[in-house]
């Protein structure tokens, strides 16, 4: 059963509950009551240590007993009963010569899958009287028979509990059709009934060989399982078995494909760093929860599987039978297994397989998240390959470069700018002996004094860091947090909201000003900015519409119309006459964007982070490649892609 952590008791434990209560009470009438627990007593240091000699049954011998009660019960797994003396009592059978009787009445109690079955047996006592003694005089004995265990038992028939396993919740999308769903898979493995024992560990290694698996842990597995065990080499979903794999295993002896279903989303790879994997628990887990799981317990092992698996795992059914000699069964209790409940997302299956198949190809750690600004929903959220799993997307810490400059624009504006105020952008900049400059191939009619919006539109790290004094002290963390950025809470999911930490020099403020230095951004803050720029208020991303998300935290300075209105038109600049010319032709709705690079040490070289942002419509997208080009070279090909497609 999940969760028991229980040892099976022997027989003596049994008579130790059956006798250990017996007493004569204030009536000191001589009864079946004073023998017994005269009986008890004598016998309790021997069934301390679990020694039964002294144990007297009619007819058996306490070992045979024992060897009974395990034989009975031995299909029941670690289920243990509760058992309880109500009363010992004479009998009223018709006497017999010599012989005094009684018997003792027993209440059993079994946890079955969280259900109480109880009942009440009684166990027959006599007491042979001795030659010539008085009553009493000779040595109370046991009549064992499977009765004792369960009253409808008879000789031979024994208890068997098989567990009844509850569906897991389904993981739903935003349309309310299922995420992750039992889906067909198959087991590959060993059949150690089907293999002599000494070509097990042949038999693992060509079967290792076949599904490219270690050969020699899977071997070692194999040769320490049971001879009844079937050694798992993988599970492959049905789709994804290679051609080969059925002949070969039909060659290799003990070699098994066994068909299952498993929860599983529409491919491996579908936002699996946020939804989680399901499996057998691991022994840490049972270790912290042991009243959670047990070994051989599937349940949530990461992301969303894992934080919300009391809901979705639901709870075991169990069907207690009695099983006679030729294996029919006769159920005595049957408790229905319940139903995980699902789990509501907000994903778009259409968009987050767009988003995987555009970052599929792409070498570095990469990720694209879109979500509506209308309401925050995360509608793809995707990490790709070169993340190694990783939830790059809503997790990722990266300096997000120049689309950090939306920030420093409203800073700015903050500031007493205007998207026409004139700044002055120059080919460099020093600030306390550092020398910072614009990107590579910056054109030079965007140089001098220029207006505000050519510099956000042509990404001018200049001019930005020739205004750093404008905002205040504080005037750049609290245009972060009026776009989304630098705020924690709790979205039920990994999730980075970003910081705008305190710079400790004039070049720490001026490297904040283009998004470097203690600046950091997740791609789902990223997409949360610009859509907000969009929206024209905060934007808090949600991936789970059943949970309630402090949204007020940190709205000390609201964005207002006016200046979402003119972000707006500064990131159309971007795109109109700017490193996002690529959207210019968009179908549907205009599009805002912003792309960014930011630098960073890698092995005593400068590498460069490519981001890019954009807005069309009700959709807000951001796209990171950790290593690349520019953002509008490397990361931009990719947004526009994925905006193209999805309108």
């Amino acid at each position: 059963m999940p969760g028991a952590a229980l040892v099976r008791p022997t027989l003596a434990v049994l008579v130790v509950l059956a006798l250990a209560g017996c007493s004569g009470g204030e009536d000191d009438t001589p009864g079946p009551q004073e023998p017994a627990l005269t009986l008890a007593a004598a016998l309790d240091g021997g069934l301390e240590d679990g020694e039964l000699d002294d144990l007297a049954f009619v007819d058996s011998s306490a070992a045979e007993v024992a060897a009974d009660w395990t034989a009975t019960t031995e299909g029941l797994g670690d289920l243990v009963p509760t058992v309880a003396l109500s009363g010992v009592a004479e009998t009223e059978d018709e006497p017999v010569e010599g012989v005094e009787t009684a018997a003792a009445t027993l209440d059993w109690s079994w946890d079955v899958a969280g259900e109480p079955w109880t009942y009440t047996t009684t166990v027959p006592m006599r007491l042979p009287v001795t030659d010539g003694g008085g009553e009493g005089s000779g040595t109370w004995e046991l009549q064992w028979s499977r009765t004792v265990v369960e009253p409808s038992l008879r000789e031979a028939t024994t208890l068997s509990l098989t567990p009844v396993a509850a569906r897991r919740g389904e993981v739903l999308g935003g349309d309310g059709e299922a995420l992750v769903t039992d889906r067909l898979v198959t087991r590959v493995g060993i059949d150690r009934t089907q293999v002599a024992p000494g070509r097990a560990a042949a038999s693992a290694r060509a079967l290792a060989a076949l599904v490219e698996v270690a050969p020699g842990p899977y071997a070692a597995r194999v040769e320490a399982a049971g001879d009844a065990a079937f050694v798992e080499a993988l599970v492959l979903r049905n789709e994804d078995v290679p051609p080969a794999v059925g002949p070969g295993v039909a060659e290799i002896a003990g070699a098994r494909l066994i068909s299952d279903r498993l929860p599983l989303a529409p491919t491996r790879e579908f936002a699996a760093p946020v939804l989680g994997t399901v499996g057998e628990v691991t022994a840490e887990m049972v270790e912290e929860e042991p009243e959670a799981y047990a070994p051989g317990d599937v349940a949530g092992l990461s992301g969303l599987q894992a934080r919300y698996d009391d809901v979705l795992r639901g709870t075991d059914g169990a069907v207690l039978s009695a099983v006679a000699p030729d294996g029919r069964e006769r159920r005595l209790v049957r408790v229905p297994d319940q139903d995980g409940d699902p789990l509501r997302t907000t994903l778009d299956e259409d968009l987050q397989l767009l988003a995987e198949d555009l970052l599929a190809d792409v070498g570095p750690a990469s990720a694209l998240v879109a979500l509506r600004p209308s309401d925050g929903a995360v509608l793809a959220a995707a990490s790709g390959p070169g993340a190694d799993g990783l939830n790059v997307a809503t997790y990722g810490q990266y300096a997000p470069g120049s689309t950090f400059k939306i920030v420093s624009s409203l800073a700015l504006l903050r500031g007493g700018l205007t998207p026409s105020s004139t700044v002055p952008c120059t080919p460099t900049v020093t600030v306390d002996g550092r020398v910072f400059e614009n990107y590579d191939d910056y054109p030079t009619g965007s140089l001098g004094d220029v207006p505000l919006r050519t510099a956000v539109a042509q990404s001018c790290n200049t001019a930005m860091i020739a205004e750093r004094d404008r905002p205040g002290p504080d005037g750049v963390a609290t245009a972060a947090a009026a776009l989304g950025l630098g705020v924690d809470r709790d979205l039920g999911f990994p999730s980075y909201f970003g910081q705008v930490g305190a710079p400790g020099s004039e070049t720490g403020r001026a490297a904040t000003m283009i998004g470097q230095g203690e600046v950091l951004a997740s791609p789902m803050v990223m997409a949360a900015v610009v859509g907000s720029v969009q929206e024209g208020a905060r934007v808090t991303p949600r991936l789970l519409p059943d949970l309630d998300v402090d949204t007020a935290t940190g709205d000390d300075q609201p964005l207002t119309a006016t200046e979402a209105g003119q972000l707006r038109s500064m990131l159309r600049a971007v795109v109109t006459d700017g490193s996002g010319s690529s959207l210019a032709d968009l179908p549907g709705p205009p599009a805002i964007a912003k792309t960014g690079t930011a630098e960073f040490e890698d092995g005593g070289e400068t590498r460069t982070r490519a981001w890019m942002v954009a807005a069309q419509g009700d959709l807000a997208v951001a796209v990171l490649v950790a290593e690349g080009d520019s953002g509008s070279g490397t990361a931009g090909p990719l947004l526009e892609a994925f905006l193209r497609t999805a309108g």
